[in-house]
């Protein structure tokens, strides 16, 4: 008799599900996409419910195409975005909408902390980055300005838990949060204790009482009900694994479970992240990484990240070359880039169309530079590909002047699956770049997940390794780095010289009351 686990990761762009045998062979696999609002300019929303349909039409379809026996699944897990939550009443019905990482409303409340509170969370959890994208900032919005959901509110939870939560039948009290995905807070947590720290939310003055408790990734927090079990084709009492951030267990899924490796995380933020044993006082200083616990609590994970950075790739398919659902545009545009001489016809790409964490430029938006009649859209795609690479290159050269050495980077999400993109990274970062036979890992690590939570697997950092294989290796080719490093140094010239002063003298125009058009 096979045994079998399900793992769903609960994105930006969209929600995977799979199913893995205990060999970690994958079985089935589905995925729906999701859709994003954004109300006002840097204002982001989403419908939780959008997170428990998909979810359960992914399982219910992974089921069906599997042919599996539904008695032979032994566990669920999930992971997530890492920066987001949901309110929730008593009952566990939402009481306003999920607000993912892409907002960020909340500037005023990240400017006052940054400049009144004292850092605390400096000492305890090696985070020095106050955005206008981390929860505790929106959650300090919606008590300065929408008491109407803080009254309704009992408990916040992130996206993929209030999926789990629906799955197992939870009420509010129930609620819990994972340390992987506290990470995401940012601020309000211990990271040694992985746990909340009251001094941290007094100083924020967000109330305890509202915050779910905090479980270990590999608790089992609840069993599939018996509704659920006919939503999803499967049978009652199947065992529900906590879960992780969709960064954790993106490493997990990836075999990085050792010191010294980074990971690009290349979905709709683009995300890196690097192994290591404990936070950097000369790093947290720098003010552009974050830390973050891992899934099992052996080390940390130093992690900066570009909110709006793939989804730059889709909102140019999608609204400047209107061609929304073309799965084929990404390939078609890569293959015209290659052809295009490094440095994208001296072009520059600012990657922030949902503002700049790492540092945070609350007013930072996105846009061209040094655009001519020569430019075309393959020049301007490649300059894109090489943004996020440049922008990498800032956060991987603080680690090499503190003595951090990287020994390589894995590839993951869907923006891996580009082979020029991955070339462009090697020879901008100049250290080899990595890419493994499964393109998406977080379910994988998911699924690794929910046998370790029920006792299938004893040894899960071997396990990692064994189910994480190499499909090809990127060596960085050092002309094409020479000549990067004088782009990037002219660069950097702009970016921190005229360029901050613009964006906040853009970011008044906000401030004129201009009329909508009607529909």
């Amino acid at each position: 008799m096979s045994r079998y686990y399900i793992g769903f990761d609960c994105g930006t762009m969209g929600t995977k599900v799979a199913i893995y045998s205990e060999d970690s062979t994958l079985v089935a696999e589905a995925y729906r996409p999701h859709k994003i609002y954004y109300p006002k300019p840097g204002w982001a929303e989403m419908d939780p419910e959008q997170y428990y349909r998909v979810v359960t039409e992914g399982i219910k379809e992974c089921t069906k195409k599997s042919k599996i026996n539904p008695r032979d699944v032994r566990a669920i897990s999930c992971s997530g975005i890492l920066c987001g939550f949901v309110p929730i009443d008593d009952n566990w019905n939402p009481v306003g909408p999920y607000f993912p990482y892409l907002d960020t409303r909340s500037r005023e409340e990240a400017k006052y902390v940054s400049e009144n509170v004292e850092p605390l969370w400096e000492k305890e959890n090696g985070n020095s980055i106050i955005g206008a994208f981390i929860p505790p900032m929106i959650m300090k919005w919606l008590l300065n300005n929408r008491m109407d959901i803080i009254k309704k509110t009992k408990k916040i939870v992130t996206g993929c838990h209030y999926v789990m939560g629906k799955l197992s039948g939870l009420k509010a009290k129930d609620a819990y949060i994972d340390w992987a995905h506290l990470s995401g807070w940012v601020l309000g947590f211990d990271g040694r204790k992985r746990d909340w720290s009251p001094r941290q939310l007094e100083l924020l003055e967000i109330p305890i009482e509202l915050l779910p408790k905090v479980k270990k990734p590999w608790d089992i927090i609840g069993s599939l009900t018996s509704k659920e079990a006919k939503e999803t084709g499967l049978i009652e009492g199947i065992p529900l694994v906590a879960g992780a951030g969709d960064m954790q267990q993106s490493c997990v899924g990836s075999g990085i479970v050792d010191l010294g490796i980074c990971s690009d995380v290349a979905g709709t933020a683009s995300n890196f992240n690097i192994t290591v044993d404990d936070f950097k006082k000369e790093i947290t200083s720098k003010k552009i990484f974050m830390y973050a616990m891992d899934t099992m609590g052996d080390f940390y994970l130093a992690w900066s990240v570009i909110p709006g950075g793939g989804l730059s790739l889709r909102w140019f398919r999608d609204e400047v070359m209107k061609k929304k659902n073309d799965e084929d545009f990404y390939e078609e545009m890569d293959k015209m880039a290659e052809k295009v001489p490094i440095g994208s016809k001296y072009s520059l790409f600012l990657p922030f169309l949902q503002g700049r964490t790492n540092p945070v430029w609350s007013n930072a938006s996105a846009g061209w530079l040094g655009l001519y009649a020569s430019s075309d859209s393959a020049s301007l795609w490649r300059s894109m590909l090489e943004s996020i690479a440049f922008e990498y290159l800032t956060w991987m050269n603080i680690l090499r002047e503190v003595g951090v050495k990287p020994i390589k980077i894995v590839g993951q999400g869907g923006g891996s699956k580009g082979s020029i993109w991955n070339q462009i990274k090697a020879d901008i970062l100049n250290i080899p770049y990595l890419i493994l036979k499964r393109s998406e890992q977080a379910v994988l690590g998911d699924a690794l997940l929910a046998a370790y939570g029920v006792g299938d697997i004893k040894n899960f950092q071997k396990t990692a390794k064994e189910w994480a294989e190499v499909k090809k290796t990127f060596v960085p080719d050092q002309k094409n780095n020479s000549i990067y490093m004088k782009i990037y140094k002219q660069r950097e010239k702009i970016i921190n010289g005229p360029i901050k002063e613009a964006f906040d003298m853009l970011a008044e125009l906000h401030k004129i009351d201009i009329p909508e058009k009607k529909k």
